[in-house]
């Protein structure tokens, strides 16, 4: 059947369009819903109620949420318990957290079905509506409709709302290692959020092979799956980790992550709020829940662990596609068999030829080159032009997705403007390069990127689609759209997650995509004459977009820039400064801040750790304020043997919500921070930074350390309290409707530092 070229055109665009829809739910109102359904309006209700205010481990909204979340589960006639008490972690950050539990009990005596997310938010600022408030009113609403489904289940069904993730995964590590419930667990479905938007991903958290993971997960038939063993294999390289991790590393327990990603510019700040929350994403997060509560409710839980692994990639219209690892490197094979036999009855019906072939690679370079350049480059740029997004930690602005757009499609101009220049060249000539180029991408992920060999099943269209060539001068263009879909369905995707998930400075990542999609539907796109036509239509809409960025790039009560100012105070020196992260100032903080006194000594405040290695960018004198001074007594001073031994007990004085300690860089043989012993291999490698203390209740922390007694111990204490701007001592206003507080630093804070040395 022959279509016009406009018709194909479209009939593209809209397959495009449908590899991201068909990703996610659409929402509409259901408050009326059946009670056996989960219903998303109920489910935002909870979100609402436990977003009022922040609710970080210390601060008011904490205790607040925790009696929301305890109430709720006693409505469902759950017996519900709680898990208190002080944990130190593997990252030394230490907290009083109580982690809140109930339990569904079911008919045999298997391990036990474990839902979890954690209901602390990031202090000092964040709202946590969608992390992980989302996650919070999933299970409850996901609960809820099970129950009224008056279904028994199998398997004991154990919820488990852990608290103080944020801090370090403490809550989760304190169950692990304290609870007795745990030796109950085969399974956790875990619900977290990196954003405010977009799919729910599931990522895959296995010690051994993800085969019968994967194996359920397909079973369970969950309506819009998004999952690809590719992004378990990148999340494993990266440092974030989830509660879910310390079950896997701690207890041998698998299970799934079910989080979202996409407006990443939302995290962890103060417009993590309810009404920033997509409904449609939380939607998504129910359409996992209920398939995946039904099924694994009833399945046999003690045989979910495997020596196999298996690759996995979502298609519409397939669902999840899956095959072992064995078959990877035989399906290479087939595909590099498969060239040999089309290149062989080429040349046999002259449709080859050498001298097209290498001419074929010069296109393909040519727009390989400037786009990856392009990519590596424009970012940083962009970066020069608009210094305000350097104060984005995220790496991800809130136009981020018309940067993407603008991107790939300056991208897809170049593809088409190049390859409009090499017309005359036979089209069978010009695939051979692109193949090749597949081929080798493929292999290297056979050999050190496994999860991400599904990338195999575009080749096998474009090569079915050299074969038609081969054969047809003319070939049907939908045929030849058909071929491609694999390429469409899988790539797409990626040209918004890689830069969405991993920041804008991966935005090569997204026009490396863009090629090689290009290239595996080079043979649908070889049938267009006017192949210029589209280059300047894409230069068209890149110009559109990165207009429509230059529009948005201001900060707007929306889109409020992300600003820090904190006030330190050192005892030992009673000298007080004005300090901030900002790369760029706003009016509300450089009134403070005089750049010119950015040398001044303020008492090794860069010790104090921050997200992304975070550094201090403008320090300036600061009027002297009467604040509380700690209390801190030395409990004992012992010497026994070669080893000398001390005790410190420090009390604040005034309210305040975390302690930072640090000492000289020396050896100790051992260290306690309230009673809880430090890890031997953590004093064995560390630099100077003993521990974080996130402090409930104004709570006393004691310090035991022993070390060598010829040595010199001095320790240092930062104390600090996020009530900069409610302090009755300054008057630093509210910050404008434009500017939100900086996350993944300590902000808006009133520190003072404190050192003791313990000579010989």
């Amino acid at each position: 059947m022959k279509i016009s070229p406009s018709l194909s055109f479209l009939l593209f665009a809209l397959a495009v369009f449908w590899s991201y829809e068909s990703l996610i739910p659409n929402y509409t109102p259901d408050a009326d819903v059946a009670p056996t359904k989960f219903s998303t309006d109920r489910a935002l209700s909870h979100v609402k109620n436990l977003s009022l205010e922040p609710r970080g481990v210390g601060f008011p909204g904490h205790e607040r949420s925790r009696g929301y979340i305890i109430s709720q589960l006693k409505a469902l006639n759950l017996e519900t318990l709680t898990q208190e008490g002080y944990v130190v972690t593997k990252s030394m950050n230490m907290s009083k957290v109580t982690n809140i539990m109930a339990r569904i009990k079911g008919t045999e005596e298997g391990k036990a079905l474990t839902l979890m997310t954690h209901y602390d938010s990031d202090p000092h600022s964040s709202f946590g509506a969608s992390d992980a408030g989302s996650g919070v009113a999933t299970i409850l609403e996901g609960v809820r409709a099970f129950l009224a489904n008056n279904q028994v289940p199998k398997n004991d069904i154990i919820i488990l709302f852990t608290d103080g993730e944020e801090l370090g995964l403490n809550g989760a590590s304190y169950f692990v290692n304290e609870h007795p419930w745990i030796e109950d667990i085969g399974l956790i479905l875990n619900f977290e959020a990196r954003g405010s938007g977009g799919p729910s991903h599931m990522l895959v958290e296995t010690n051994r092979g993800n085969a019968n993971l994967i194996k359920g997960f397909v079973e369970a038939n969950p309506k819009y799956p998004v999952a690809s063993s590719l992004s378990y294999s990148i999340y494993k390289m990266l440092p974030n980790d989830t509660d879910l991790t310390v079950f896997r590393e701690e207890a041998d327990i698998e299970g799934f992550n079910l989080a979202f990603i996409d407006d990443h510019f939302d995290y962890h700040t103060a417009m993590d709020r309810y009404d920033r929350l997509d409904e449609k994403t939380l939607a998504h997060q129910g359409s996992y829940l209920m398939p995946l509560l039904e099924y694994f409710s009833q399945a046999d839980l003690d045989n979910v662990k495997s020596l196999n692994d298996v690759v996995y990639i979502n298609v519409p219209f397939f669902g999840v596609i899956t095959y072992p690892f064995d078959w990877i490197n035989a399906m290479l094979v087939l595909a590099v068999l498969f060239l040999l036999f089309v290149l062989y009855r080429g040349f046999k019906k002259a449709r080859f030829s050498i001298k097209g072939i290498l001419t074929g690679i010069l296109p393909a370079l040519l727009v390989l080159l400037p786009t990856t350049l392009i990519g590596h480059f424009g970012w940083r740029l962009l970066l020069k032009i608009y210094p305000g997004y350097t104060d984005m930690l995220h790496g991800f602005t809130y136009n981020g997705h018309l940067y993407i757009a603008a991107f790939a499609a300056l991208t897809v101009a170049v593809c088409f403007w190049i390859y409009q220049k090499f017309r005359k060249t036979d089209i069978t000539d010009l695939l051979v390069f692109p193949i090749l180029l597949w081929l080798t991408i493929c292999l290297l992920t056979a050999l050190y990127l496994k999860g991400a060999a599904f990338l195999i099943l575009p080749v096998y269209g474009l090569l079915a689609a050299l074969y038609v060539l081969v054969y047809q001068e003319k070939p049907n263009s939908l045929l030849l759209l058909f071929l491609g879909l694999p390429a469409i369905f899988i790539l797409s995707p990626m040209v918004k997650m890689f830069p969405v998930g991993l920041g804008l400075k991966m935005m090569a990542s997204s026009t490396l995509i863009v090629v090689l999609l290009f290239f595996a539907t080079l043979p649908f796109w070889g049938q267009f004459s006017y192949k210029g036509r589209i280059a300047y239509l894409s230069l068209f809409l890149a110009l559109v977009f990165g207009i429509a960025a230059h529009m948005t790039s201001g900060f707007t009560e929306s889109r409020p820039k992300p600003s820090s100012l904190n006030y330190v105070y050192n005892l030992d020196t009673d000298a007080a400064f004005w300090t901030t992260y900002d790369d760029e100032l706003i009016s509300w903080n450089q009134q403070y801040l005089d750049e010119t006194q950015d040398t001044l000594n303020v008492g090794a405040l860069e010790n104090l750790s921050s997200k992304y290695k975070t550094a201090l960018t403008s320090i300036t004198e600061a009027p002297l304020k009467s604040l509380d001074a700690p209390l801190i007594d030395i409990n004992r001073d012992t010497i026994i043997g070669e080893e000398r031994i001390i005790e410190v007990c420090y009390t604040p004085k005034r309210s305040i919500n975390r302690l930072d300690v640090y000492t000289n860089p020396m050896m100790l043989y051992a260290a306690k921070i309230n009673g809880i012993p430090l890890s031997e291999f953590y004093l064995r490698d560390r630099k100077k930074r003993l521990f974080t203390h996130t402090v409930t209740n104004n709570n006393y922390t004691e310090i035991e350390v022993s070390f060598p007694k010829d040595s010199i111990f001095e320790v240092t204490f930062y104390e600090s309290s996020n009530d900069l701007l409610s302090h009755s001592q300054f008057s630093v206003p509210e910050r404008p409707e434009n500017s939100i507080p900086m996350p993944f630093v300590l902000n808006d804070a009133i520190i003072q530092i404190k050192s003791i040395k313990f000579e010989n």
